[in-house]
C-alpha cells in the first residue's frame, strides 16, 4: 500500500497552484494527482515522493489535509488491459471507491491508483490474478 494525501480546497483561482508552490519550496515532489470539484471546493488527491513531510507541510499551511493508503497497480498496457484487472475485483466482491492514472509509467504496464473498501482483501486477489502492485518505495521513487 502507499500513502496518498488528500486536501480539501476551496474552489478559488490560483489554489491549487499555491498548494504545488509549497510543495515545490519544500523540494516534494508529486507523482500522481487527482482533483475532482464542486461549485465551493474541490478534494485534491496527491501521491508524492514523501507524504509525511507533505502531510506536514500543508497542516502548517492550514490546510484539511489527511492520508489514506491506496494501492497503485501496474496494469497491461493494452486494449482491455484495464477492464481485466477492475473485472477481478468485482468477481471478488471488492468494491472500487475512486482510481486515478498515474504520470509516471513502468516498463511494462501502465500505473493506475485505487482506493477499495478493504485494500488487504484486494491484495491477494490482485496479486493472484498476475497484478503487480507497487510498494510505497517504488511509487515515491518514480
Amino acid at each position: 500500500m502507499i500513502k496518498q494525501i488528500s486536501l480539501f480546497l476551496e474552489n478559488k483561482k490560483g489554489r491549487l497552484a499555491h498548494v504545488c508552490r509549497i510543495l515545490g519550496n519544500e523540494k516534494i515532489n508529486i507523482r500522481a494527482l487527482s482533483i475532482a470539484d464542486t461549485t465551493n471546493f474541490g478534494v485534491l488527491r496527491l501521491i508524492v515522493d514523501n507524504p509525511e513531510k507533505a502531510h506536514d507541510v500543508l497542516k502548517e499551511h492550514n490546510f484539511a489535509v489527511s492520508t489514506t493508503e491506496v494501492l497503485a497497480m501496474e496494469v497491461s498496457d493494452t486494449p482491455g488491459g484495464l477492464a481485466g484487472a477492475l473485472e477481478r475485483l468485482d468477481t471478488a466482491g471488492i468494491n472500487l471507491e475512486y482510481m486515478y492514472a498515474f504520470l509516471g509509467k513502468t516498463s511494462q504496464g501502465a500505473l493506475v491508483v485505487i482506493r477499495v473498501e478493504n485494500p488487504l482483501e484486494a491484495i491477494p486477489v490482485i496479486r493472484e490474478s498476475g497484478i503487480k502492485i507497487l510498494e510505497g518505495d517504488q511509487v515515491y521513487s518514480l
